[in-house]
């Protein structure tokens, strides 16, 4: 089964496209990567899926259930933490997470408690006092503690230290594990190199691209830096090069003999041949479309 499916999926705000025909596919019990710049059209994706905001055209669907006609089924199956989180002021942490808990009729205090000592949330403060890694991380218990088997989480890790974003990705892959599906929306690529399994880039409300993360980096593209005298314009097969204080870089996707025998014929003072990040592949499918 999909998790989710979207086809030719629409939203204008007037004359302004949020996202344009999009057709997204997230299999049951994947961990999945949403990448895009800001206003790419992430958040405006997930507000639709949720049936926060209505589609102005297409088709979406949730485990097999219509994202209009069954939006109440399919939030019992949801946990979502939104970009900013906002909650009752004068209520304490505690009551905070016993509320969400309270509206789906669930006893999440055991689960609650836990993500608590992991997470290292201070549960007896008032919530309009947390700073935003703690309002961040009570977002983030509200939205796993009932063990959901859809987890949508829409720029988590922003306000998250270096040590709580590696904790709280070790929970979400514990989550994976046990049979949640995780929607990951980001800029931040390195998170999904490291933990999705699939990933899809958006730019200006449309998929550039979408496939196994394991087959993204297989590109066949080479990252080249140096210093030096060197003729990029000679060069079929180049792409993103920039130049900074006498040291050139740029992706290869050319014949690597021809490379080679340019290389060969030029005053190099020092070079390197690496694979490039799932970053600079994306920023190359980003700057080409």
């Amino acid at each position: 089964m999909k998790a989710i499916t979207t086809n030719n999926l629409t939203k204008k705000y007037g004359d302004i496209i949020g996202i344009e025909n999009l057709n997204l596919s997230v299999d049951e019990g994947d961990f999945f990567g949403f990448i895009g710049p800001n206003g790419a059209g992430k958040s405006t994706t997930i507000r639709t899926l949720l049936g926060l905001i209505a589609p102005t055209s297409g088709e979406a669907s949730v485990f097999d259930m219509d994202i209009v006609s069954d939006h109440d089924k399919i939030l019992e199956s949801i946990g979502y933490l939104p970009s900013e989180i906002n909650f009752y002021n004068k209520m304490t942490v505690k009551e905070v997470i016993k509320l969400s808990a309270d509206m789906r009729k669930k006893d999440c205090s055991k689960k609650a408690e836990e993500l608590c000592e992991r997470l290292n949330l201070d549960t007896t403060k008032k919530v309009d006092a947390l700073s935003l890694g703690n309002r961040k991380k009570a977002g983030i218990i509200c939205a796993i503690q009932h063990q959901p088997k859809l987890l949508i989480l829409d720029e988590p890790t922003s306000g998250l230290d270096p040590l709580m974003q590696k904790e709280f990705f070790k929970i979400l892959s514990e989550e994976n594990s046990n049979g949640s599906t995780v929607f990951l929306s980001s800029h931040i690529l390195s998170e999904v190199q490291s933990y999705c399994h699939t990933a899809a880039f958006i730019k200006g409300g449309k998929i550039i691209v979408s496939d196994k993360v394991e087959k993204l980096e297989e590109t066949g593209a080479k990252k080249i830096t140096f210093s030096g005298t060197f003729d990029t314009n000679a060069l079929k097969g180049v792409s993103d090069l920039q130049q900074n204080d006498g040291t050139v870089s740029f992706l290869y996707t050319g014949d690597i003999k021809k490379l080679l025998r340019h290389l060969s014929e030029s005053e190099i003072k020092d070079i390197t041949i690496t694979e490039p990040t799932l970053e600079e592949i994306f920023m190359n499918y980003y700057e080409a479309k």
